[in-house]
Protein backbone atom coordinates (compact mmCIF):
# COMPACT_ATOMS: atom_id res chain seq x y z
CA UNK A 1 0.00 0.00 0.00
CA UNK A 2 1.20 3.31 -0.76
CA UNK A 3 0.46 6.09 1.59
CA UNK A 4 1.60 9.78 2.07
CA UNK A 5 2.08 11.88 5.01
CA UNK A 6 1.26 15.62 3.97
CA UNK A 7 0.90 18.30 6.21
CA UNK A 8 0.22 15.90 9.25
CA UNK A 9 -2.71 13.74 7.19
CA UNK A 10 -2.59 10.27 5.56
CA UNK A 11 -3.54 9.39 2.22
CA UNK A 12 -4.23 5.81 0.77
CA UNK A 13 -4.01 6.01 -2.88
CA UNK A 14 -3.46 2.88 -4.44
CA UNK A 15 -3.05 -0.55 -3.18
CA UNK A 16 0.79 -1.32 -4.35
CA UNK A 17 3.83 -1.90 -1.62
CA UNK A 18 4.99 1.25 -1.97
CA UNK A 19 4.71 3.70 1.44
CA UNK A 20 6.66 7.19 2.44
CA UNK A 21 8.19 6.42 5.89
CA UNK A 22 10.35 8.60 8.64
CA UNK A 23 12.92 7.42 10.36
CA UNK A 24 14.58 8.84 13.52
CA UNK A 25 18.01 9.39 14.59
CA UNK A 26 19.71 10.35 17.60
CA UNK A 27 22.73 12.67 17.76
CA UNK A 28 25.71 12.80 19.69
CA UNK A 29 24.23 16.50 21.16
CA UNK A 30 21.17 14.36 22.18
CA UNK A 31 19.06 16.45 19.91
CA UNK A 32 17.18 14.05 16.99
CA UNK A 33 17.21 14.03 12.86
CA UNK A 34 14.01 13.06 10.94
CA UNK A 35 14.38 11.63 7.58
CA UNK A 36 11.80 10.86 4.79
CA UNK A 37 12.02 7.56 2.29
CA UNK A 38 10.04 5.76 0.03
CA UNK A 39 10.07 2.09 0.91
CA UNK A 40 8.59 -0.97 0.35
CA UNK A 41 7.94 -4.77 2.12
CA UNK A 42 10.16 -7.24 1.02
CA UNK A 43 9.78 -11.20 2.10
CA UNK A 44 12.91 -13.29 3.37
CA UNK A 45 12.33 -16.49 2.64
CA UNK A 46 15.26 -17.37 5.08
CA UNK A 47 14.05 -15.47 8.16
CA UNK A 48 10.36 -15.71 7.11
CA UNK A 49 10.46 -12.23 7.82
CA UNK A 50 8.71 -8.87 6.40
CA UNK A 51 11.60 -6.68 5.47
CA UNK A 52 11.64 -2.91 5.23
CA UNK A 53 13.75 -1.84 1.92
CA UNK A 54 14.33 1.65 0.93
CA UNK A 55 13.85 2.70 -2.39
CA UNK A 56 15.02 6.24 -2.15
CA UNK A 57 15.88 8.98 0.20
CA UNK A 58 14.19 12.15 0.17
CA UNK A 59 16.87 13.62 3.05
CA UNK A 60 15.89 15.86 6.37
CA UNK A 61 12.16 16.15 7.07
CA UNK A 62 12.66 19.90 7.15
CA UNK A 63 14.57 20.03 3.73
CA UNK A 64 12.03 17.65 2.52
CA UNK A 65 10.13 19.65 -0.80
CA UNK A 66 6.68 18.87 0.38
CA UNK A 67 4.66 20.74 -2.17
CA UNK A 68 6.61 18.15 -4.87
CA UNK A 69 5.76 15.18 -2.71
CA UNK A 70 2.05 16.75 -2.60
CA UNK A 71 2.62 16.76 -6.88
CA UNK A 72 3.82 13.16 -6.81
CA UNK A 73 0.92 12.08 -5.41
CA UNK A 74 -1.68 13.56 -7.03
CA UNK A 75 0.57 12.71 -10.31
CA UNK A 76 0.26 9.14 -10.03
CA UNK A 77 -3.23 9.48 -9.15
CA UNK A 78 -4.12 11.63 -12.08
CA UNK A 79 -2.48 8.32 -13.94
CA UNK A 80 -5.19 5.69 -12.39
CA UNK A 81 -8.09 8.36 -13.01
CA UNK A 82 -10.00 11.21 -11.75
CA UNK A 83 -11.63 9.59 -8.90
CA UNK A 84 -8.54 8.55 -7.50
CA UNK A 85 -7.60 11.89 -8.49
CA UNK A 86 -10.78 13.20 -6.09
CA UNK A 87 -10.46 10.48 -3.12
CA UNK A 88 -6.65 11.89 -2.80
CA UNK A 89 -7.89 15.88 -2.90
CA UNK A 90 -11.11 14.96 -1.16
CA UNK A 91 -8.92 13.05 1.86
CA UNK A 92 -6.45 16.10 1.56
CA UNK A 93 -9.19 18.82 2.42
CA UNK A 94 -11.89 16.83 4.63
CA UNK A 95 -9.92 13.60 6.09
CA UNK A 96 -11.59 10.73 5.94
CA UNK A 97 -14.98 11.56 6.97
CA UNK A 98 -16.61 10.96 3.65
CA UNK A 99 -17.90 8.14 1.17
CA UNK A 100 -17.08 8.87 -2.31
CA UNK A 101 -20.01 8.60 -4.69
CA UNK A 102 -19.10 9.07 -8.60
CA UNK A 103 -17.00 11.58 -10.90
CA UNK A 104 -17.58 13.11 -14.12
CA UNK A 105 -16.12 15.20 -16.60
CA UNK A 106 -16.64 18.57 -16.38
CA UNK A 107 -14.10 21.10 -17.66
CA UNK A 108 -15.50 20.94 -21.15
CA UNK A 109 -19.09 21.65 -20.42
CA UNK A 110 -17.71 24.81 -17.85
CA UNK A 111 -15.50 26.14 -20.88
CA UNK A 112 -18.77 25.75 -23.24
CA UNK A 113 -21.07 27.47 -20.95
CA UNK A 114 -18.76 29.91 -20.65
CA UNK A 115 -18.16 30.96 -24.23
CA UNK A 116 -22.31 30.95 -23.88
CA UNK A 117 -23.04 33.18 -21.68
CA UNK A 118 -19.98 35.68 -22.81
CA UNK A 119 -21.77 35.42 -26.26
CA UNK A 120 -24.86 36.23 -24.40
CA UNK A 121 -26.82 33.03 -26.41
CA UNK A 122 -28.46 32.36 -22.91
CA UNK A 123 -29.93 35.84 -22.92
CA UNK A 124 -31.03 35.38 -26.23
CA UNK A 125 -32.70 32.51 -26.02
CA UNK A 126 -34.07 33.77 -22.69
CA UNK A 127 -35.69 37.02 -23.92
CA UNK A 128 -37.05 34.80 -26.99
CA UNK A 129 -38.88 32.43 -24.35
CA UNK A 130 -40.47 35.25 -22.62
CA UNK A 131 -43.48 34.58 -24.35
CA UNK A 132 -43.84 31.39 -23.77
CA UNK A 133 -44.67 29.74 -20.65
CA UNK A 134 -42.66 26.47 -20.45
CA UNK A 135 -42.43 24.79 -17.13
CA UNK A 136 -39.03 22.80 -18.64
CA UNK A 137 -35.67 24.71 -18.54
CA UNK A 138 -35.43 25.40 -22.13
CA UNK A 139 -31.96 27.58 -22.51
CA UNK A 140 -30.50 24.95 -20.19
CA UNK A 141 -31.58 22.23 -22.35
CA UNK A 142 -30.51 23.61 -25.60
CA UNK A 143 -27.51 24.35 -24.02
CA UNK A 144 -27.14 20.71 -23.27
CA UNK A 145 -27.73 19.91 -26.56
CA UNK A 146 -25.13 21.71 -28.13
CA UNK A 147 -22.67 20.76 -25.73
CA UNK A 148 -23.42 16.98 -26.39
CA UNK A 149 -22.31 18.14 -29.90
CA UNK A 150 -18.63 19.63 -29.13
CA UNK A 151 -18.21 17.19 -26.16
CA UNK A 152 -19.74 13.69 -27.12
CA UNK A 153 -22.48 13.62 -29.47
CA UNK A 154 -24.51 10.94 -29.57
CA UNK A 155 -28.40 10.62 -30.36
CA UNK A 156 -30.89 12.27 -28.55
CA UNK A 157 -31.98 9.59 -26.17
CA UNK A 158 -28.82 8.56 -25.47
CA UNK A 159 -28.49 12.77 -24.51
CA UNK A 160 -31.01 12.02 -21.74
CA UNK A 161 -28.82 9.48 -20.08
CA UNK A 162 -25.33 11.47 -20.81
CA UNK A 163 -26.75 14.68 -19.11
CA UNK A 164 -27.58 12.59 -15.85
CA UNK A 165 -24.58 10.07 -15.82
CA UNK A 166 -22.08 11.46 -18.02
CA UNK A 167 -21.34 15.30 -17.74
CA UNK A 168 -21.50 17.43 -15.43
CA UNK A 169 -23.28 20.55 -15.86
CA UNK A 170 -24.37 23.17 -13.99
CA UNK A 171 -27.78 23.36 -13.25
CA UNK A 172 -29.12 20.63 -14.89
CA UNK A 173 -28.74 17.62 -12.78
CA UNK A 174 -31.57 15.46 -15.23
CA UNK A 175 -33.37 16.14 -18.61
CA UNK A 176 -36.35 14.29 -19.70
CA UNK A 177 -36.51 12.98 -23.12
CA UNK A 178 -39.57 15.18 -23.96
CA UNK A 179 -37.95 18.02 -22.31
CA UNK A 180 -35.32 17.63 -25.21
CA UNK A 181 -37.91 17.48 -28.21
CA UNK A 182 -40.27 20.33 -26.98
CA UNK A 183 -36.80 22.49 -26.80
CA UNK A 184 -35.71 21.22 -30.26
CA UNK A 185 -39.34 22.70 -31.30
CA UNK A 186 -38.68 26.25 -30.15
CA UNK A 187 -35.21 26.34 -31.26
CA UNK A 188 -36.92 25.95 -34.63
CA UNK A 189 -39.07 28.66 -33.87
CA UNK A 190 -36.49 31.11 -33.38
CA UNK A 191 -34.48 30.35 -36.08
CA UNK A 192 -34.25 33.65 -37.76
CA UNK A 193 -34.24 35.76 -34.49
CA UNK A 194 -31.79 33.33 -32.75
CA UNK A 195 -29.34 33.33 -35.86
CA UNK A 196 -29.46 37.39 -36.41
CA UNK A 197 -28.78 38.19 -32.44
CA UNK A 198 -26.01 35.98 -31.77
CA UNK A 199 -24.65 36.79 -35.35
CA UNK A 200 -24.62 40.79 -33.69
CA UNK A 201 -23.49 39.95 -30.60
CA UNK A 202 -20.02 37.37 -32.04
CA UNK A 203 -19.48 40.41 -34.75
CA UNK A 204 -19.40 43.50 -31.81
CA UNK A 205 -18.01 41.11 -29.09
CA UNK A 206 -15.03 39.67 -31.48
CA UNK A 207 -14.71 42.88 -33.77
CA UNK A 208 -15.10 40.74 -36.87
CA UNK A 209 -14.61 41.96 -40.22
CA UNK A 210 -17.80 41.06 -42.16
CA UNK A 211 -17.68 42.98 -45.10
CA UNK A 212 -16.41 39.39 -46.47
CA UNK A 213 -18.99 36.50 -46.17
CA UNK A 214 -17.21 33.13 -47.57
CA UNK A 215 -20.50 30.70 -48.70
CA UNK A 216 -20.36 27.31 -49.86
CA UNK A 217 -22.70 24.00 -49.42
CA UNK A 218 -21.93 20.44 -48.93
CA UNK A 219 -24.67 17.38 -48.13
CA UNK A 220 -25.35 15.13 -45.56
CA UNK A 221 -26.86 11.46 -46.53
CA UNK A 222 -29.54 9.55 -44.80
CA UNK A 223 -29.59 5.87 -44.52
CA UNK A 224 -32.63 5.18 -46.00
CA UNK A 225 -33.65 3.76 -49.10
CA UNK A 226 -36.35 5.45 -50.65
CA UNK A 227 -36.37 9.41 -50.75
CA UNK A 228 -39.56 11.65 -49.83
CA UNK A 229 -41.82 12.48 -52.28
CA UNK A 230 -41.66 16.15 -50.48
CA UNK A 231 -39.49 17.90 -48.03
CA UNK A 232 -35.72 17.66 -47.19
CA UNK A 233 -34.56 14.00 -47.94
CA UNK A 234 -34.17 13.64 -51.38
CA UNK A 235 -31.18 12.18 -53.92
CA UNK A 236 -28.85 14.71 -55.86
CA UNK A 237 -25.61 15.59 -56.40
CA UNK A 238 -23.30 13.76 -53.45
CA UNK A 239 -20.42 15.34 -51.65
CA UNK A 240 -19.75 12.87 -49.62
CA UNK A 241 -20.23 10.02 -52.75
CA UNK A 242 -23.09 8.79 -51.44
CA UNK A 243 -25.54 9.51 -54.37
CA UNK A 244 -27.54 6.50 -54.16
CA UNK A 245 -29.09 7.62 -50.81
CA UNK A 246 -31.21 10.67 -50.41
CA UNK A 247 -29.91 13.33 -48.57
CA UNK A 248 -30.14 17.09 -47.45
CA UNK A 249 -27.77 19.97 -48.50
CA UNK A 250 -26.55 22.37 -46.10
CA UNK A 251 -25.39 26.09 -46.73
CA UNK A 252 -22.94 27.68 -44.18
CA UNK A 253 -22.03 31.53 -44.45
CA UNK A 254 -18.58 32.03 -42.98
CA UNK A 255 -16.42 35.12 -42.02
CA UNK A 256 -12.53 35.29 -42.88
CA UNK A 257 -11.90 34.32 -39.56
CA UNK A 258 -14.14 31.11 -39.87
CA UNK A 259 -16.70 31.93 -37.79
CA UNK A 260 -19.94 30.52 -38.97
CA UNK A 261 -22.42 33.49 -39.06
CA UNK A 262 -25.58 31.47 -40.62
CA UNK A 263 -26.83 28.30 -41.93
CA UNK A 264 -29.32 26.56 -44.40
CA UNK A 265 -30.57 23.46 -45.09
CA UNK A 266 -32.54 22.35 -48.37
CA UNK A 267 -33.70 19.31 -49.57
CA UNK A 268 -31.16 16.85 -51.33
CA UNK A 269 -31.70 17.99 -54.90
CA UNK A 270 -31.23 21.53 -54.75
CA UNK A 271 -28.59 22.58 -57.07
CA UNK A 272 -25.87 24.81 -56.03
CA UNK A 273 -26.55 27.75 -58.12
CA UNK A 274 -30.31 28.09 -57.34
CA UNK A 275 -29.36 28.80 -53.39
CA UNK A 276 -27.27 31.72 -54.38
CA UNK A 277 -30.04 34.38 -54.86
CA UNK A 278 -32.04 32.99 -50.95
CA UNK A 279 -28.39 33.52 -49.52
CA UNK A 280 -27.50 37.12 -50.65
CA UNK A 281 -31.49 37.94 -49.87
CA UNK A 282 -31.06 36.99 -46.07
CA UNK A 283 -27.86 38.44 -45.71
CA UNK A 284 -29.00 42.08 -47.16
CA UNK A 285 -31.75 41.54 -44.64
CA UNK A 286 -28.92 41.63 -41.85
CA UNK A 287 -28.01 45.13 -43.19
CA UNK A 288 -24.41 44.27 -42.49
CA UNK A 289 -23.54 47.14 -45.30
CA UNK A 290 -21.12 46.09 -47.94
CA UNK A 291 -20.66 42.39 -48.34
CA UNK A 292 -18.18 40.77 -50.74
CA UNK A 293 -19.48 37.41 -51.17
CA UNK A 294 -17.05 34.43 -52.43
CA UNK A 295 -18.32 31.79 -54.22
CA UNK A 296 -16.83 28.82 -56.07
CA UNK A 297 -17.12 27.85 -59.30
CA UNK A 298 -19.63 25.50 -58.57
CA UNK A 299 -22.14 28.66 -58.06
CA UNK A 300 -20.50 31.39 -60.51
CA UNK A 301 -23.42 31.31 -63.10
CA UNK A 302 -23.67 35.00 -64.66
CA UNK A 303 -27.22 35.23 -63.40
CA UNK A 304 -25.85 34.68 -59.74
CA UNK A 305 -23.17 37.04 -59.88
CA UNK A 306 -25.41 39.56 -61.47
CA UNK A 307 -27.70 39.14 -58.90
CA UNK A 308 -25.18 39.46 -56.10
CA UNK A 309 -24.32 43.18 -57.50
CA UNK A 310 -27.70 44.01 -56.25
CA UNK A 311 -28.17 47.17 -54.03
CA UNK A 312 -24.23 47.59 -54.12
CA UNK A 313 -23.24 44.14 -52.87
CA UNK A 314 -19.85 42.24 -55.00
CA UNK A 315 -18.42 39.12 -55.55
CA UNK A 316 -15.39 36.97 -55.72
CA UNK A 317 -15.74 33.90 -58.29
CA UNK A 318 -13.57 31.44 -59.03
CA UNK A 319 -14.09 30.45 -63.03
CA UNK A 320 -13.46 27.25 -64.81
CA UNK A 321 -10.50 27.29 -66.39
CA UNK A 322 -11.43 24.47 -69.09
CA UNK A 323 -14.56 25.69 -70.22
CA UNK A 324 -13.69 26.78 -73.11
CA UNK A 325 -15.22 30.56 -72.28
CA UNK A 326 -13.91 33.17 -74.85
CA UNK A 327 -13.24 35.76 -71.82
CA UNK A 328 -11.37 33.24 -69.90
CA UNK A 329 -8.91 32.23 -72.75
CA UNK A 330 -8.31 35.75 -73.38
CA UNK A 331 -7.07 36.33 -69.49
CA UNK A 332 -5.22 32.89 -69.60
CA UNK A 333 -3.39 34.16 -72.85
CA UNK A 334 -2.74 37.58 -71.41
CA UNK A 335 0.71 38.95 -71.32
CA UNK A 336 2.48 40.03 -68.54
CA UNK A 337 4.40 39.34 -65.01
CA UNK A 338 3.28 37.42 -61.94
CA UNK A 339 3.88 39.86 -59.12
CA UNK A 340 4.72 37.78 -55.60
CA UNK A 341 2.56 38.34 -52.51
CA UNK A 342 2.30 36.25 -49.32
CA UNK A 343 1.37 32.90 -48.61
CA UNK A 344 3.33 31.22 -51.64
CA UNK A 345 1.12 33.01 -54.24
CA UNK A 346 1.78 34.57 -57.48
CA UNK A 347 -0.76 37.40 -58.81
CA UNK A 348 -1.75 38.60 -62.46
CA UNK A 349 -4.65 41.48 -62.87
CA UNK A 350 -5.88 41.49 -65.91
CA UNK A 351 -8.84 43.33 -67.76
CA UNK A 352 -10.78 41.84 -70.84
CA UNK A 353 -13.14 44.27 -72.37
CA UNK A 354 -14.29 47.76 -71.79
CA UNK A 355 -16.71 49.86 -70.42
CA UNK A 356 -19.39 48.43 -68.87
CA UNK A 357 -18.34 45.18 -70.47
CA UNK A 358 -15.08 45.24 -68.79
CA UNK A 359 -14.52 41.87 -66.57
CA UNK A 360 -11.72 41.90 -64.47
CA UNK A 361 -9.85 39.00 -63.25
CA UNK A 362 -7.22 37.87 -60.88
CA UNK A 363 -5.17 35.06 -62.65
CA UNK A 364 -3.37 33.06 -59.35
CA UNK A 365 -0.25 30.47 -59.33
CA UNK A 366 1.19 28.52 -56.07
CA UNK A 367 4.81 27.50 -57.03
CA UNK A 368 4.21 24.66 -54.98
CA UNK A 369 1.36 23.53 -56.47
CA UNK A 370 2.43 23.78 -59.85
CA UNK A 371 5.16 21.56 -59.55
CA UNK A 372 2.24 19.16 -57.41
CA UNK A 373 0.45 18.96 -60.73
CA UNK A 374 3.05 18.35 -62.80
CA UNK A 375 4.48 15.28 -60.78
CA UNK A 376 0.39 14.15 -60.96
CA UNK A 377 0.12 14.51 -64.30
CA UNK A 378 3.30 12.37 -65.53
CA UNK A 379 1.84 9.63 -62.82
CA UNK A 380 -1.31 9.83 -64.68
CA UNK A 381 0.30 9.47 -68.35
CA UNK A 382 2.62 6.75 -66.90
CA UNK A 383 -0.48 4.53 -65.79
CA UNK A 384 -2.50 5.67 -69.05
CA UNK A 385 0.48 4.57 -71.18
CA UNK A 386 0.06 1.42 -69.27
CA UNK A 387 -3.62 1.07 -69.82
CA UNK A 388 -3.38 1.51 -73.63
CA UNK A 389 -0.57 -1.29 -74.02
CA UNK A 390 -2.96 -3.09 -72.00
CA UNK A 391 -5.54 -2.32 -74.99
CA UNK A 392 -3.29 -2.88 -78.09
CA UNK A 393 -4.17 -2.02 -81.60
CA UNK A 394 -7.75 -2.07 -82.79
CA UNK A 395 -6.53 -2.37 -86.48
CA UNK A 396 -9.85 -1.18 -87.82
CA UNK A 397 -11.71 -3.47 -84.84
CA UNK A 398 -14.88 -1.63 -83.40
CA UNK A 399 -14.34 -0.30 -80.32
CA UNK A 400 -13.79 -2.60 -77.42
CA UNK A 401 -15.96 -1.82 -73.51
CA UNK A 402 -11.94 -1.01 -72.17
CA UNK A 403 -11.70 1.75 -75.28
CA UNK A 404 -15.06 3.29 -74.66
CA UNK A 405 -13.95 3.50 -70.86
CA UNK A 406 -10.75 4.68 -71.34
CA UNK A 407 -11.93 7.25 -73.47
CA UNK A 408 -14.63 8.66 -71.12
CA UNK A 409 -12.54 8.15 -68.40
CA UNK A 410 -12.80 11.91 -66.53
CA UNK A 411 -8.87 12.06 -65.71
CA UNK A 412 -7.28 9.74 -68.55
CA UNK A 413 -9.93 11.19 -71.36
CA UNK A 414 -8.25 14.76 -70.38
CA UNK A 415 -5.10 13.77 -72.40
CA UNK A 416 -6.93 11.05 -75.33
CA UNK A 417 -7.41 11.93 -78.64
CA UNK A 418 -8.77 9.09 -81.04
CA UNK A 419 -7.37 8.79 -84.86
CA UNK A 420 -9.53 7.98 -87.70
CA UNK A 421 -9.57 4.37 -87.21
CA UNK A 422 -10.77 5.45 -83.64
CA UNK A 423 -8.03 3.91 -82.06
CA UNK A 424 -6.85 5.87 -78.63
CA UNK A 425 -3.78 7.93 -78.58
CA UNK A 426 -2.33 10.62 -76.16
CA UNK A 427 -3.06 14.01 -77.54
CA UNK A 428 0.37 16.21 -76.85
CA UNK A 429 -1.53 19.52 -77.68
CA UNK A 430 -4.01 18.46 -74.53
CA UNK A 431 -1.24 18.04 -72.44
CA UNK A 432 0.67 21.22 -73.58
CA UNK A 433 -2.68 22.98 -72.43
CA UNK A 434 -2.96 21.33 -69.30
CA UNK A 435 0.81 22.49 -68.33
CA UNK A 436 -0.59 25.68 -68.95
CA UNK A 437 -3.02 25.90 -65.71
CA UNK A 438 -0.32 24.00 -63.52
CA UNK A 439 -0.73 25.41 -60.02
CA UNK A 440 -2.84 28.41 -60.96
CA UNK A 441 -6.56 29.35 -60.79
CA UNK A 442 -8.38 32.47 -62.42
CA UNK A 443 -10.65 34.43 -60.01
CA UNK A 444 -13.36 37.29 -60.96
CA UNK A 445 -14.55 40.41 -58.97
CA UNK A 446 -16.75 43.01 -59.32
CA UNK A 447 -14.72 45.05 -57.15
CA UNK A 448 -12.42 47.28 -58.49
CA UNK A 449 -11.34 48.73 -54.75
CA UNK A 450 -10.32 45.44 -53.51
CA UNK A 451 -6.31 45.17 -54.49
CA UNK A 452 -5.35 42.08 -56.52
CA UNK A 453 -3.48 39.93 -53.15
CA UNK A 454 -6.76 40.81 -51.22
CA UNK A 455 -8.69 39.24 -54.62
CA UNK A 456 -6.44 35.98 -54.13
CA UNK A 457 -6.45 35.88 -50.66
CA UNK A 458 -9.84 36.46 -50.18
CA UNK A 459 -10.89 33.25 -52.44
CA UNK A 460 -8.21 31.01 -50.84
CA UNK A 461 -9.85 31.66 -47.50
CA UNK A 462 -12.89 30.32 -49.02
CA UNK A 463 -11.15 27.04 -47.60
CA UNK A 464 -12.81 27.83 -43.74
CA UNK A 465 -15.64 27.03 -44.95
CA UNK A 466 -14.30 23.49 -46.10
CA UNK A 467 -12.79 23.20 -42.79
CA UNK A 468 -15.78 24.06 -41.06
CA UNK A 469 -17.83 21.45 -43.01
CA UNK A 470 -15.02 18.86 -42.34
CA UNK A 471 -15.57 20.04 -38.44
CA UNK A 472 -19.47 19.49 -38.58
CA UNK A 473 -18.92 16.04 -40.44
CA UNK A 474 -16.43 14.67 -38.31
CA UNK A 475 -15.97 16.22 -35.05
CA UNK A 476 -19.77 16.85 -34.35
CA UNK A 477 -21.06 14.42 -36.19
CA UNK A 478 -23.27 16.26 -38.71
CA UNK A 479 -25.40 13.43 -40.00
CA UNK A 480 -28.59 13.27 -38.41
CA UNK A 481 -29.26 9.49 -38.73
CA UNK A 482 -25.79 8.89 -37.47
CA UNK A 483 -25.46 6.31 -35.21
CA UNK A 484 -24.05 8.15 -32.67
CA UNK A 485 -24.61 11.51 -33.89
CA UNK A 486 -28.32 11.66 -33.59
CA UNK A 487 -31.73 9.87 -33.53
CA UNK A 488 -32.66 8.73 -37.33
CA UNK A 489 -34.68 11.71 -37.89
CA UNK A 490 -37.45 11.67 -40.33
CA UNK A 491 -39.24 14.75 -39.76
CA UNK A 492 -38.11 18.07 -41.44
CA UNK A 493 -38.14 20.13 -38.12
CA UNK A 494 -36.28 17.55 -36.62
CA UNK A 495 -33.60 17.68 -39.59
CA UNK A 496 -33.31 21.33 -39.48
CA UNK A 497 -32.89 21.70 -35.74
CA UNK A 498 -30.48 19.67 -35.77
CA UNK A 499 -28.32 20.86 -38.03
CA UNK A 500 -28.89 24.60 -35.80
CA UNK A 501 -27.65 22.82 -33.18
CA UNK A 502 -24.68 21.52 -35.24
CA UNK A 503 -24.33 25.29 -35.89
CA UNK A 504 -24.38 26.26 -33.02
CA UNK A 505 -21.35 23.60 -31.67
CA UNK A 506 -19.33 24.66 -34.66
CA UNK A 507 -19.87 28.55 -33.46
CA UNK A 508 -18.55 27.59 -29.97
CA UNK A 509 -15.78 25.55 -31.14
CA UNK A 510 -14.51 28.11 -33.68
CA UNK A 511 -13.80 30.73 -31.28
CA UNK A 512 -12.01 28.56 -28.64
CA UNK A 513 -10.09 27.71 -31.28
CA UNK A 514 -9.37 31.00 -32.57
CA UNK A 515 -8.91 32.03 -29.37
CA UNK A 516 -6.57 29.55 -28.03
CA UNK A 517 -4.97 28.32 -31.40
CA UNK A 518 -5.36 24.82 -31.00
CA UNK A 519 -7.27 22.49 -32.09
CA UNK A 520 -10.53 21.65 -30.82
CA UNK A 521 -10.00 17.90 -29.99
CA UNK A 522 -6.80 19.18 -27.82
CA UNK A 523 -8.72 21.50 -26.15
CA UNK A 524 -11.85 18.52 -25.09
CA UNK A 525 -8.94 16.38 -24.58
CA UNK A 526 -7.24 18.56 -21.29
CA UNK A 527 -10.45 19.91 -20.31
CA UNK A 528 -12.62 16.64 -19.95
CA UNK A 529 -9.58 16.04 -17.48
CA UNK A 530 -11.11 18.08 -15.09
CA UNK A 531 -13.79 16.28 -13.33
CA UNK A 532 -16.26 16.72 -10.88
CA UNK A 533 -16.87 14.13 -7.89
CA UNK A 534 -19.53 13.72 -5.32
CA UNK A 535 -18.83 13.02 -1.75
CA UNK A 536 -21.42 11.93 0.80
CA UNK A 537 -20.73 13.24 4.43
CA UNK A 538 -22.33 12.23 7.56
CA UNK A 539 -24.73 15.85 7.13
CA UNK A 540 -23.92 16.80 3.48
CA UNK A 541 -23.41 16.06 -0.30
CA UNK A 542 -20.73 17.72 -1.39
CA UNK A 543 -19.75 18.34 -5.15
CA UNK A 544 -16.45 19.16 -5.61
CA UNK A 545 -14.04 19.46 -8.88
CA UNK A 546 -10.69 18.35 -9.28
CA UNK A 547 -7.32 20.62 -9.39
CA UNK A 548 -6.97 22.72 -12.14
CA UNK A 549 -3.71 21.19 -14.45
CA UNK A 550 -1.10 23.58 -16.33
CA UNK A 551 -3.04 22.60 -19.60
CA UNK A 552 -6.49 24.16 -18.26
CA UNK A 553 -4.94 27.11 -16.72
CA UNK A 554 -3.60 28.16 -20.18
CA UNK A 555 -7.04 27.95 -21.50
CA UNK A 556 -8.78 29.34 -18.84
CA UNK A 557 -6.79 32.55 -19.14
CA UNK A 558 -6.89 32.47 -23.36
CA UNK A 559 -10.92 32.10 -23.52
CA UNK A 560 -10.64 34.90 -20.51
CA UNK A 561 -13.13 32.40 -18.54
CA UNK A 562 -12.41 32.64 -14.46
CA UNK A 563 -11.80 28.99 -12.83
CA UNK A 564 -14.71 26.95 -11.78
CA UNK A 565 -15.11 27.28 -7.91
CA UNK A 566 -13.58 24.67 -6.13
CA UNK A 567 -16.69 23.27 -4.11
CA UNK A 568 -19.58 23.09 -7.14
CA UNK A 569 -22.60 23.03 -4.81
CA UNK A 570 -23.51 21.67 -0.73
CA UNK A 571 -26.72 19.57 -0.23
CA UNK A 572 -27.85 19.23 3.46
CA UNK A 573 -30.79 17.98 5.00
CA UNK A 574 -32.14 21.84 5.24
CA UNK A 575 -30.64 23.46 1.92
CA UNK A 576 -28.36 23.59 -1.00
CA UNK A 577 -25.36 25.93 -1.12
CA UNK A 578 -24.26 26.46 -4.57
Amino acid sequence: MISWVLSNHWYTCYNIDMYIRTTVRKNKNGTQTCYVQLAHNTWNPETRRSEVQVLYNFGRAENVDRAGLERLARSICRYLGPDELLRFEARRDYGTEFGFESSKPFGGAWVLQGLWKHLGVDRILTQLLKERKFQSPVERTIFALVANRALAPMSKRAVEEWVAQDVYIPDLPEIPLHHLYRALDFLLEAEESLQYQVFCQVSHLFNLEVDLLYFDTTSTYFEIETEDDEGLRRKGHSKDSRPDLPQAVIGLAVTRDGIPVRCWVWPGNTADMSVVQEVKKDLVGWKLGRVITVLDRGMASEENLRYLQRAGGHYIAGERMRAGKNTVEKALSHPGRFKTVRDNLEVKEIVIGDGEARTRYVLVRNPEEAEWDKAKREETLDKLKLELARIGELNGAPHTKAVCSIIAHPTYGRYLKTDKRGQPRIDKDKIKAEERLDGKYLLRTSDDTLAPEDVALGYKQLLQVEDAFRTLKSTLELRPDHPSGGTRHRLEDRIRAHVLLCWLALLLVRIAENQTGQTWRTIRAHLQRMHVGEFQFPTARVHQRTETEPDQHQLFKALKIPQPPKILNITTSDCRIT
